[in-house]
């Protein structure tokens, strides 16, 4: 994400309680600064595809641009999925069987592995599992590449972004064996887990060297 300075975070702000749209000069009279300081900041959001133009109207024969909020300048503000993500999975997972929520923890796993399958399609194991790390390392997990103690290449996790639901139902573990499991094409065994006391989460893959 495009780092927003303070004013330009103000500016999302007014669009988003005018979703009409607004115009350099409406801005430049709330904010109490001149019209040119306005348009660099327009100029600034619309290249990052926070605001576009939406309407050009004339006042006394000039022509006056108006600009609107786009989606990437909504999304913008933080949205608290993660609590709501949480509840939802947790109240499933009370439901259901340890049958039942492993096959939907390795369902969701496999599903985001294919919806990513192009990233790891005509690729090396190695350089499948650097984009797996990298993927996982962008969803909050905090993954490295490693070999254990009998030289076995494996994947350790010292973070996992499901680690409180874990401690209550290991079928979430399914999820991450899933992912890997399917993007990697490889057998993927889970040898330890945070969730179970171990300072780590620690994956094998294959038993290869």
């Amino acid at each position: 994400m495009s780092k927003i300075n303070p004013r330009q975070h103000e500016i999302l702000e007014y669009f988003l309680t005018h979703k009409e749209g607004l115009c350099i000069d409406d801005l430049a009279s709330v904010l109490m600064i001149s019209r040119t300081a306005v348009q660099q900041h327009f100029y600034t959001l619309e290249r990052e595809g926070y605001i576009e133009k939406n309407a050009v109207s004339k006042t006394a024969g000039r022509p006056i641009t108006r600009y609107a909020i786009t989606s990437k300048g909504i999304n913008y503000f933080p949205k608290h999925y993660a609590w709501f993500a949480d509840l939802m999975l947790e109240d499933l997972l009370e439901t259901i069987s340890v049958e039942e929520s492993e096959k939907y923890m390795r369902h969701l796993g496999t599903k985001l592995a294919l919806q990513l399958r192009e990233q790891f399609e005509n690729k090396s194991l190695t350089e499948r599992l650097t984009q797996l790390l990298l993927i996982m390392n962008e969803l909050g997990f905090v993954v490295t590449q490693t070999t254990n103690e009998n030289e076995t290449l494996c994947l350790q996790a010292c973070h996992c972004i499901l680690h409180d639901l874990a401690q209550k139902h290991l079928s979430i573990c399914q999820f991450d064996l899933a992912l890997m499991t399917t993007a990697l094409g490889e057998s993927v065994e889970q040898t330890r887990c945070m969730a179970k006391g171990h300072p780590v989460c620690e994956f094998l893959i294959s038993n290869r060297k």
